[in-house]
């Protein structure tokens, strides 16, 4: 094996979807794109990882609701292009030809374009890490939509599409919680 610097060893599990993650400040919507996640248990529980360097953080942290929004690959240049710019000074639902759509548990957007939306409310912060603990309160999928493929941030600008899918359900089964 040949050895891999440290500050790379991330590039090796950072393979969680990308997500777009929007909030509402009381006065408008925007949106930013998230690339650490984590599922935290087979409950509706997720965290990721933001701070001060975002400006969606103040609106998460102030009213403590957003949406995780998951994209396709299909709209991996957009997911990009929302990373690389800032809410300060861009309408990025507007320059990114974004739908909001009103959920119904929160005041943030839900994104038409997404494969899936998930209405989350903050349970946590844990400053050290810059970890939000997520709650969903609601979740949505479009199963009309033809591209099902998400897209999963290496870390040094490249990423990986799903693949095929493998079905173990049978041999997990006990280990599944009823009704997955």
């Amino acid at each position: 094996m040949r050895q891999l610097k440290l500050n790379k060893a991330f590039t090796l599990m950072e393979s969680g979807p990308v997500v777009l993650v929007t909030t509402h400040d009381g006065q408008k919507d925007n949106v930013m794109t998230i690339s650490w996640t984590m599922v935290m248990d087979f409950t509706p529980v997720f965290a990721i990882t933001t701070g001060e360097w975002n400006y969606s953080y103040a609106a998460l942290r102030k009213n403590k609701e957003c949406v995780i929004a998951i994209p396709t690959v299909d709209m991996l240049d957009k997911v990009v292009g929302i990373g690389t710019c800032s809410g300060a000074d861009t309408d990025k639902f507007s320059r990114f030809r974004l739908t909001p759509v009103q959920g119904k548990v929160v005041k943030s957007p839900l994104i038409k374009e997404c494969l899936a939306n998930i209405e989350c409310k903050v349970i946590d912060i844990v400053k050290k890490h810059n970890i939000v603990v997520l709650e969903a309160v609601a979740a949505y999928v479009d199963t009309t939509r033809k591209e099902k493929r998400t897209i999963h941030a290496v870390g040094d600008g490249t990423f990986i599409v799903d693949g095929r899918k493998i079905d173990r359900r049978k041999m997990m089964a006990s280990k599944l919680p009823y009704g997955v």
